[in-house]
């Protein structure tokens, strides 16, 4: 099947449509920042995670990280590699399974290694997890270094000689961020931690890395990097953003099923749901592009509105805060037509729910030539086994 990219026209169900052209020109902008400033990218499973897809980015990085046990599995057995692995807390039945399924396992806090080194040790290259007590995160949910967080050791807590084994340090804090948010993180990484940089091989600078975003300075983070090599050259580097891999690489289509009012408020109800295929949007929150529609600020919307082509978006689900809005169309929207939600592929796919056991979107590849590839088609099944 063969499709318009710039319309879908032809997909009549709910669909996440991942466009292989803008995946493999991520892909080449991130092997170049790797290539250039010697570090090692690697792909963070819990952004983005459709195995089916891992041929096109093994031709390009080697490695993926992973949170969970299943996600370990994912990267062994699915990408082909051993994951680098963290996690806020392994448990008994699950430390032996991941540390088969990895290279590199950090630790959250000096009880879990305490816990658990001698399970792994000589088995995985060793890390922990370290806080800068720094993050320009402004959304306290996505927030890792807000007072009173859970993850990583801060350097009060660092005994001056590192316990056994530990080869590295893992530091997250940021959210999708420029390289100019990273220049200022790295100065306090810096001074809080550098002095124990000779004891490691390694230090994991995590994600939230927007690379390829178009307002992104590139060639700032590469100049960043470089001069990390420069002062600690012993140290390899490595980057594992999700975000900057499936950043702007397609939409999710969705349909007009029905047009309420209510109180002089339209909206148009859609085939899909935000809180179950979009949970970012109300977790964030952010409002997605519409293509062909322009976002309006809600608190300039005032009932009652007087223009006919202001829409809320509903969903389909029977949460009552399953709508956004507003959005203006160019025309007055019909039953039937579609409505695509930009750059829907990364923290979508791994995040959506079955709740109500509404339909969930199919998920497919669109090739250069605008040829559809179904990678996963949903049905009554996957909601009943997961019941079982």
């Amino acid at each position: 099947m063969k499709i318009n990219l710039d319309t879908f026209e032809g997909i009549s169900r709910p669909m996440y449509v991942l466009e292989e052209e803008r995946l493999r020109a991520n892909l080449q902008l991130i092997s170049r920042v790797a290539r250039e400033a010697d570090v090692e990218i690697i792909l963070a499973f819990k952004a983005y995670a459709l195995w089916k897809t891992f041929p096109i980015f093994r031709e390009y990085i080697r490695s993926t990280t992973a949170s969970s046990l299943f996600e370990a599995r994912l990267a062994f057995e699915e990408f082909g590699a051993k994951a680098h692995t963290y996690s806020p807390a392994y448990t008994d039945d699950e430390i032996d399974r991941i540390a088969n399924c990895s290279s590199h396992l950090t630790f959250n806090s000096l009880s879990q290694y305490a816990r658990y080194y001698n399970k792994v040790k000589g088995r995985v290259s060793v890390g922990l997890r370290v806080n800068p007590e720094y993050s320009e995160v402004g959304t306290d949910i996505y927030n890792p270094c807000a007072p009173g967080t859970r993850f990583g050791v801060t350097a009060d807590k660092l005994p001056d000689e590192l316990p056994e084994g530990i080869e590295g340090f893992h530091c997250h804090c940021h959210c999708e961020s420029g390289s100019d948010v990273f220049e200022r993180t790295l100065e306090h990484i810096e001074n809080k931690f550098a002095r124990w940089f000779p004891q490691l091989k390694w230090i994991n600078f995590g994600g939230g890395h927007l690379m390829t975003r178009k307002d992104y300075d590139v060639n700032l983070l590469i100049r960043l990097l470089k001069g990390v090599h420069e002062r600690y050259p012993w140290l390899k580097i490595i980057l594992e953003p999700g975000s900057a891999f499936g950043w702007q690489t397609g939409p999710l289509v969705s349909h007009v099923v029905d047009i309420v009012e209510d109180r002089d408020i339209r909206t148009a109800i859609l085939d899909v749901s935000f809180t179950c295929h979009m949970p970012d949007c109300l977790e964030m929150p952010y409002y997605p592009k519409v293509r062909g529609a322009e976002t309006i600020d809600s608190s300039n919307v005032h009932p009652p509105i007087h223009n006919i082509h202001i829409y809320r978006l509903g969903g389909n689900s029977c949460l009552s805060g399953d709508f956004m809005g507003y959005w203006k169309f160019d025309h007055e929207l019909r039953v039937g037509e579609n409505i695509i939600l930009e750059d829907m592929l990364h923290y979508t796919t791994v995040k959506t729910t079955m709740f109500n056991g509404i339909s969930h979107p199919a998920i497919a590849l669109a090739r250069k030539d605008g040829h559809l590839v179904i990678l996963k088609e949903f049905t009554y099944e996957d909601y009943k086994n997961r019941m079982d």
